[in-house]
């Protein structure tokens, strides 16, 4: 019988404890099993899209948890949903469907408490190769959070408490008796679907499923059961014995990040992840929590015995250990003019964090260096493309190829540009067009193309434009390249109203002098080809005095998109300009007038 959302799954029923669970399978039984766990109010077909991705690699499996969806409900219900007897159902799935092998485990919300209870007790021991967890603590380890808030006092401990006693109002009207069940039977059922859309922004679809009020009204025994005991009586032994991959949405509703803060002295094997979403994540980022889910399978397949499975040929894991692992590992970043300066210094700086990046220039030989620096320093993988960011057909070929090939662009990097100085009456046409196709159209083309993809996608991401100082900043000397910067300011300031409700977010980075190689490239109006090489020189010196390295504006960039920043002036002259334009632009209008000396 198929399933709903999952029409090529294989579905069984498997007894324990006079419970029937509902169970599909996916893939390859061969191949290594990853069994994932719903949360509340969820049926299975809250994995639906993650599954179909993971199958394509590993044996997928998924279970209705008792009384939920398809799988029978315990009577009577109170003291049927115990993590004692969730720890049963687990270990009778993970039997049936992987006798000989430890299963990974997934788990998101309530499915990711329950999974906590089987990683950390000892009769799972052995079962489980790894567990991967998502906006649901362990009940012990938040008890015993809470108790050193209570214990030891402090003005911060106190706000922690507070925070996320206002997150968890949910969990007091659970607890209350026949109110929660006449709500999900009734209004709140009805709606909920369409507030999951609104609020979550999760995509319409085959979930929820129709059995959503009876699923709900009955899992509010999942809270009655287990939590008010566990956070009064945490286990003191609740110490994980597999390895655990941290996933936290930092826009999560519900929890806390700080929830997590004592989690190394509970778990000796913790990888952390960073995603910028809501808290049904399964639903709304189902290719970035596939990426992540596959590589911790791969990396520590074999479980207990360390043994290498068949099926897939594994690699090895290789660990970002870059300031923003937890961030970037694994997404995909494209960043235009990567052959050299900034572009460079910033697709190295997302390989370090363990992206996967495409370093794009019309510098073929230039991408292809910087795309195998970016394996050296940590990059997933990382790949050079050739493109002229002003051809529009070439970028919408290179978007085409890069969606096929690699996936969607969860973060680009819109760095490419030319230099040009000299006067407005000796730049001509064609010099204006030089620089606005590649400085303004070069970024419009990107934003439209890949962050049209991100739009399409649904699953948020991040456009980065690199502008200039000289985007507010009037100078005589810079009118065809202020006025690029200033157009690519404005463009982004204007995007990311458009876009933040899709979220997607949008950073102008204004570097200011920085130390590259465009100065010796840059073009001057009204010149002959010898007084041009002059003024190259001795700007560039200029610049090389002033040594200010590409590797900090690349570190603004990562910084930049982990806080979506709106503006970004780098250097300091960067900005005390910014805060001159605002505070005296007449100010800056009299230094506009002094000629430059070149």
């Amino acid at each position: 019988m198929s399933v709903r959302g999952l029409p090529t799954a294989r579905e069984r029923r498997i007894s324990t404890g006079g419970i029937e669970l509902c169970v599909a399978e996916l893939g390859d039984p061969t191949r290594p099993t990853v069994v994932l766990v719903h949360g509340y109010p969820d049926s299975k077909e809250v994995w639906s899209e993650v599954a179909t991705r993971l199958a394509e690699r590993f044996h997928v499996v998924l279970y209705d948890v008792r009384g939920h969806g398809r799988s029978t409900a315990p009577v009577p219900l109170r003291g049927g949903f115990t993590l004692e007897k969730l720890t049963d159902d687990f270990l009778a799935v993970a039997d049936a469907v992987s006798p000989d092998r430890p299963v990974h485990l997934v788990g998101h919300d309530w499915g990711s408490v329950q999974a906590w209870e089987f990683v950390t007790v000892g009769r799972t021991e052995g079962r489980i190769a790894s567990f991967t967890s998502m906006s649901g603590p362990s009940l012990d380890h938040f008890g015993h959070w809470i108790k050193r808030r209570t214990v030891r006092p402090t003005p911060r401990r106190v706000g922690q408490l507070l925070g996320q006693g206002a997150k968890s109002w949910y969990v007091y009207l659970l607890h209350t008796p026949v109110l929660p069940e006449l709500a999900w039977r009734g209004p709140l059922g009805k709606y909920w679907p369409g507030i999951l859309q609104r609020v979550e922004k999760v995509p319409a679809g085959d979930y929820p499923t129709a059995s959503l009020p009876q699923d709900a009204a009955r899992g509010a025994w999942l809270y009655r059961d287990n939590v008010r005991a566990r956070l009064l009586r945490p286990r003191a032994d609740a110490h994980a014995h597999a390895p655990v991959q941290l996933i936290t949405p930092t826009g999560d509703a519900f929890l806390s990040e700080r929830l997590y803060d004592d989690l190394d002295e509970w778990v000796p094997r913790l990888t952390r992840r960073s995603l910028a979403a809501k808290h049904w994540v399964p639903r709304t980022r189902p290719d970035q929590l596939s990426a992540w889910i596959a590589d911790f399978v791969e990396a520590h397949e074999g479980g207990a015995d360390g043994s290498r499975g068949s099926g897939r040929e594994q690699t090895e894991a290789r660990p970002a250990t870059g300031l923003y692992a937890e961030h970037f590992a694994g997404r995909l970043v494209l960043v235009t003019g990567a052959a050299s300066g900034i572009g460079r210094a910033t697709a190295l700086a997302f390989a370090a964090a363990g992206a996967r990046v495409v370093a794009a220039d019309r510098d073929a030989a230039g991408a292809v260096g910087t795309a195998e620096t970016c394996l050296l320093r940590g990059a997933l993988d990382a790949w050079a493309e050739t493109v002229d960011v002003s051809d529009e057909q070439a970028m919408e070929k290179l978007a085409e190829k890069v969606a096929a090939e690699y996936g969607v662009v969860d973060v680009l990097v819109n760095n490419a540009g030319i230099g040009l100085s000299g006067p407005f009456m000796d730049t001509s046409s064609d010099d204006w067009k030089k620089v606005l196709d590649v400085n303004l159209w070069g970024v419009i083309h990107g934003c439209r193309i890949f962050g049209g993809q991100m739009d399409e996608r649904g699953q948020g991401g991040h456009i980065v434009n690199i502008a200039s100082a000289a985007a507010y900043l009037p100078s005589r000397a810079l009118p065809a390249y202020s006025t690029s910067k200033a157009a690519v300011l404005m463009l982004s300031e204007c995007l990311r109203a458009e876009l933040a409700g899709r979220d997607i977010g949008v950073t102008a980075v204004c570097p200011g002098i920085v130390n590259t190689n465009i100065t010796a490239t840059a073009r001057f109006a009204g010149v002959d080809a010898m007084e041009e090489k002059r003024r190259q020189k001795r700007t560039a010196r200029l610049y090389g005095l002033r040594n200010y390295p590409p590797e900090k504006v690349a570190d603004a960039v990562l910084r930049a998109v982990v806080r979506n920043q709106a503006v970004v002036p780098v250097t300091p002259e960067a900005r005390g300009a910014r805060l001159l334009s605002r505070v005296s632009p007449g100010l800056l209008r009299a230094f506009a007038r002094i000629k430059p000396r070149l």
